[in-house]
């Protein structure tokens, strides 16, 4: 997946708020790092406000 397609996906969920949302972002996420690294998640939460929104901070880890 590419960083801008991860960005999209993301700003998406983040409008739809709900629970479901943030089980999918962390998915999300886990590809990201899987493919680009910690530092390209810790930007994308920094970017997108995940850490306000579903209370994802920077240096997590996300994993399948």
């Amino acid at each position: 997946m590419t960083l801008e397609k991860a960005r999209e996906l993301l700003a998406t969920h983040v409008r739809m708020g709900s629970g479901y949302n943030r089980n999918a972002a962390r998915l999300v996420l886990a590809e990201v790092q899987r493919e680009h690294g910690q530092e390209a998640v810790d930007r994308l939460i920094r970017d997108l406000g995940l850490e306000e929104a579903f209370g994802f901070r920077p240096g997590t880890r996300f994993r399948f």
